[in-house]
C-alpha cells in the first residue's frame, strides 16, 4: 500500500489507522506470527503502527503486550499469559527513558564499571531467560542518545558523559547480537537521529502518556521494526528493474545523444547519477539483481552504459530491456527468464506515468516515488527492500550465479535430447545432513523459495539449528555444481520421524536449478536414508499458494500415492519405501559424510 511506502504522511497513517487496516485486511494469504511487546513504556500505539507495516508485508499479527514497564518482570518470571502466548517474535522496547542510573561526576572509573556491568548484566539476564522459556526471535532496542549534553562535547568522550555510557552500552548489546543468532538489533539510536533527538524526546508526550518518543515519531520506529522482520521471514525483494534516462543518467540519450547525456564524479551535474549507480554496485554486491528496462534502443542503451562516467556498466546487469515494448511486460518476461517472480521487484524509474502502469499491472512488485535524483537513494535505502539479517556466501555472489544460469539456457537450446543437455552439464551434488558451515544459508533459503516450497514453512536460524540436533528429524541440503560453476546449496528437506514414518515438513528447491534432476537426486538420498532409520513410510504434504502452482503434482512425479486433498485443497501423499527405485542418472552425488 502506497501510503506505508516511505516517505510516507505519518498524522495520515495515525488518524486513518483503522480504514488503512480494513483495507489491508481485505487480501488473505497472510503469513501469521505470534509477537510479543515487552515494554518500557507506552506500546499501545508501537503495536497499531507495527501492525499496519507487517499487514503490507504479507505478515498478520497477533500480539501481547507487557503491562506498562513490565518488561523485566515479563522476561524473567513466569507469566501464564505469555507463557501460554507461545511468541514467534519478542521485541523489547526499551528506551534511554529506561536508563535510570548514569555515572555522576564525583565517580570513579571502578564505580562507573560497577553500574556498567550492572545494567549490561539486567539485559543478559533478560535474553537468557527469554531464551530459556521460549523458541522465539528476539528483537531488542538499542539506545537512542538523550536530547540533552550535560557536558557538552566533552559528554560524548568523557567517561562520566551520558553519551559515552549509552555508547558502550549499545557495543556491549551489538557484540552479544553477533555471537547470538536468536537476537537481532532494532537500531532506534540511528532512526532518532534521522527524525531529530529534539522532536524524538519530546517530554511532552513523556509526561502525559508515557511514551518514549512523540507519537509522530512512532511510525518511523514501528517501519523499522517492521523491516527486521519481514526480512527474517523471506518479504525482500530480490531484483531491481531500472530506467535509464534520468534514472541511471541524466538526459535523454535518444535526444542527446551519448555524449549528451550527464553521467560522472567529473561533472557537477552528472554526480548524483555517478554516486546513485556506486549505491546500485553496492546493493548488487549484497545479492540483489540488478537489470535493466528502458524504452530506447539497445544498442544505443549500452552505448550509453559503455560511456566515461558511469559507474555500471553492461556487465553488472543480468538482463537488459532496451526497446519499446510495455515495461510491466519486460518485467514479467526477465522475471520468467531468471526464474524469479515478478513480485520480487523493486522498479525504478522517474516517470510517474510509467511508475503507475507497472504498479497497475503487477500485483506486489515495489515502485517507490524516487523524487528527485538526489533523493534516488535515500528513498531506496529507507524503504528497506533488501533489508539485510543474514548474508550468506551466496548472496555476495549472487549476480554471478545468474549469470551462469543464463550460460545454462543458452546450452540447453543448442540440445535436441533434453539427456543429453543434462549429462553435458557435468553436474555433481553434494547432499547430506545439515553441516553448521551451511546453517545460515540453508536458514534464508527456506524463507525466501516460494514457487519451489510445498507446505510453505518457514524457519528461522534458531529452528534450523534445533531440527539439525533432534534425533526426530532428518534433514538434508543439497549443493549442485556444473561446468558453469558452483550453486552452493539449492534444496532443502526436512522430514519429522514419528514411529516407523517419516513426515516431510519441508521440500524447497532454488528456481535457479528447476528441470535438472536434483529433485530426483535429493529423493533418492531420502529414501536411503529413511532405510537405515528403519522408517517404512514417507508422507508427503503439498499446501497450495498461488505462488508454488508448480510443485502441485511434484509428489505424482516423485512415485507418491495421493491419499486424500482436504476442502483447501492441501494434498497428502504416501510412499512406501519398499517400493522405491532409484531414478537419479544424470547428478555425480557425493553422500559421504
Amino acid at each position: 500500500m502506497e501510503v506505508l511506502d516511505y516517505p510516507f504522511d505519518t498524522e495520515y497513517i495515525i488518524k486513518n489507522k483503522r480504514k488503512i487496516k480494513k483495507e489491508l485486511l481485505d487480501e488473505d494469504n497472510y503469513l501469521e506470527k505470534r509477537i510479543a511487546i515487552l515494554g518500557g513504556s507506552t506500546t499501545s500505539e508501537v503495536k497499531n503502527m507495527l501492525e499496519l507495516f507487517l499487514l503490507n508485508q504479507g505478515i498478520k499479527p497477533t500480539f501481547y503486550e507487557s503491562e506498562y514497564n513490565m518488561y523485566y518482570e515479563d522476561a524473567l518470571f513466569s507469566n501464564p499469559e505469555l507463557d501460554e502466548f507461545k511468541p514467534d517474535i519478542i521485541y523489547i522496547h526499551t528506551t534511554v527513558r529506561n536508563i535510570i542510573e548514569y555515572p555522576s561526576l564525583t565517580d570513579s572509573e571502578g564505580e562507573i564499571d560497577l553500574k556498567y556491568n550492572a545494567f549490561t548484566t539486567r539485559f543478559r539476564s533478560i535474553w537468557e531467560s527469554l531464551e530459556k522459556r521460549f523458541d522465539a526471535i528476539i528483537i531488542q532496542n538499542n539506545f537512542d542518545y538523550p536530547n540533552i549534553r550535560l557536558l557538552g562535547n566533552k559528554d560524548v568522550v568523557d567517561i562520566h558523559g551520558r553519551i559515552n555510557f549509552i555508547n558502550r552500552i549499545n557495543n556491549y548489546f551489538y557484540e552479544y547480537a553477533r555471537k547470538d543468532d536468536k537476537i537481532y538489533i532494532n537500531d532506534i539510536n540511528y532512526v532518532s537521529s534521522c527524525y531529530g533527538l529534539d522532536k524524538w524526546s519530546n517530554d511532552f508526550y513523556w509526561y502525559m502518556y508515557k511514551y518514549a518518543m512523540e507519537v509522530p515519531a512512532i511510525p518511523y520506529l514501528a517501519f523499522n521494526l517492521a523491516k527486521i522482520i519481514k526480512s527474517l521471514y523471506g518479504k525482500n525483494k530480490k531484483a531491481l528493474a531500472l530506467d535509464l534516462d534520468n534514472t541511471l543518467w541524466g538526459g535523454v540519450i535518444g535526444d542527446d545523444g551519448v555524449e549528451g547525456i550527464s553521467v560522472g564524479p567529473e561533472v557537477p551535474s552528472g554526480q548524483v547519477y555517478y554516486y546513485f549507480q556506486k549505491y546500485l554496485a553496492d546493493l548488487k554486491s549484497l545479492g540483489v539483481l540488478l537489470n535493466i528496462v528502458s524504452k530506447n534502443n539497445e544498442e544505443v542503451a549500452i552505448e550509453g552504459l559503455n560511456r566515461e562516467g558511469n559507474f555500471l556498466h553492461p556487465d553488472d546487469f543480468i538482463k537488459i530491456k532496451a526497446n519499446w515494448g510495455a515495461k510491466n511486460i519486460n518485467i514479467r518476461d526477465i522475471a520468467h527468464e531468471i526464474s524469479i517472480g515478478a513480485d520480487s521487484f523493486v522498479f525504478v524509474d522517474d516517470n510517474p506515468a510509467e511508475r503507475k502502469i507497472v504498479k497497475d499491472y503487477i500485483e506486489n512488485i515495489a515502485v517507490p516515488n524516487i523524487g528527485n535524483p538526489e533523493d534516488y537513494i535515500h528513498v531506496l535505502d529507507r524503504n528497506g527492500y533488501f533489508e539485510t539479517t543474514i548474508l550468506s556466501q551466496e548472496d555476495l555472489k549472487k549476480n554471478e550465479l545468474y549469470k551462469e544460469n543464463l550460460k545454462r539456457q543458452e546450452l540447453e537450446s543448442s540440445f535436441e535430447d533434453y539427456d543429453e543437455y543434462l549429462k553435458s552439464l557435468k553436474m555433481k551434488a553434494e547432499i547430506h545432513s545439515f553441516k553448521d558451515v551451511y546453517l545460515e544459508r540453508i536458514s534464508q533459503l527456506t524463507n525466501k523459495s516460494n514457487q519451489f516450497n510445498l507446505t510453505t514453512k518457514r524457519y528461522t536460524l534458531a529452528d534450523i539449528e534445533a531440527v539439525k540436533e533432534s534425533d526426530n528429524y532428518i534433514t538434508l541440503y543439497g549443493k549442485l555444481e556444473d561446468i558453469f560453476g558452483d550453486n552452493g546449496v539449492v534444496s532443502v528437506v526436512i522430514g519429522e520421524i514419528k514411529e516407523r514414518d517419516l513426515h516431510i515438513d519441508l521440500w524447497i528447491m532454488s528456481c535457479r536449478v528447476l528441470k535438472r534432476d536434483m529433485e530426483v537426486a535429493m529423493m533418492d538420498s531420502l529414501v536411503s536414508i529413511a532405510k537405515s532409520r528403519g522408517i517404512k513410510n514417507i508422507y508427503g504434504y503439498y499446501y497450495p499458494t498461488e505462488k508454488n502452482k508448480m510443485v502441485s503434482d511434484f509428489y505424482e512425479t516423485q512415485g507418491f500415492d495421493l491419499l486424500l486433498i482436504d476442502e483447501n485443497n492441501n494434498k497428502k501423499y504416501l510412499l512406501e519405501v519398499d517400493t522405491y527405485n532409484k531414478r537419479n542418472k544424470n547428478i555425480e552425488v557425493n553422500e559421504n559424510e
